[in-house]
């Protein structure tokens, strides 16, 4: 039985599931133009100056193949779930908002406009939840060891060039270092917000 308190989980997992089997059954070319950050290398940005903001973010929800949609599915899943339970629904819409929205401007602005995936959210909720279970005692979630060495590693293979020259597969990397720092970055920010909300005594 899904859990009825997970809904932006259940949303983001549903929604790009649904993208993926359109873009299979003939309506990748319309997806690819509505949801891509942009049509155009350069000038950037143009349909986004122009009103579509939606650009910003609908990219995350595009994927390219069964692995690729497998993968970032299951990620999404089991970290949202995580950040949702324990933080809320509205800081997991919040936290991949802004995740999705820096680690595709860095991407874009690096290789153009052609990429997608939850990818770049995935890293930022992981390193979301590394960095506030190793940071912030009143988090009650750590991250298995075997999890933290399986992303650090990927990461660190992807930035290698080992991945395109093995399997001829773009990856996302720019988007990927993104998202971990901004993820990082803002399990610093939730850990002094939640010191220095707490009521002083004495």
């Amino acid at each position: 039985m899904v859990p009825s308190n997970n809904p932006v989980t259940l949303c983001l997992v549903a929604s790009c599931i649904i993208f993926f089997l359109l873009s299979v059954f003939g309506f990748e070319e319309a997806l690819y133009r509505m949801f891509l950050i942009s049509q155009y290398a350069s000038p950037e940005f143009v349909e986004i100056r122009e009103g579509q903001v939606w650009r910003l973010i609908t990219p995350v929800l595009l994927h390219f193949g069964l692995f690729h949609i497998f993968f970032n599915m299951f990620w999404t899943w089991t970290f949202g779930q995580l950040i949702e339970r324990q933080h809320g629904t509205l800081s997991l819409a919040g936290i991949t908002l802004a995740i999705g929205i820096i680690s595709n401007f860095f991407q874009y602005r690096e290789t153009g406009p052609l990429f997608g995936g939850m990818s770049g959210v995935i890293f930022g909720y992981f390193g979301f939840l590394w960095i506030q279970g190793l940071i912030n005692p009143n988090c009650h979630i750590r991250l298995n060891r075997a999890i933290v060495i399986l992303f650090l590693g990927w990461f660190a293979v992807s930035w290698s060039g080992l991945v395109k020259l093995l399997f001829d597969l773009n990856i996302a990397n720019t988007a990927h270092a993104a998202g971990l720092l901004s993820g990082m970055v803002m399990a610093l920010a939730a850990t002094i917000l939640s010191r220095s909300s707490k009521p002083r005594t004495g």
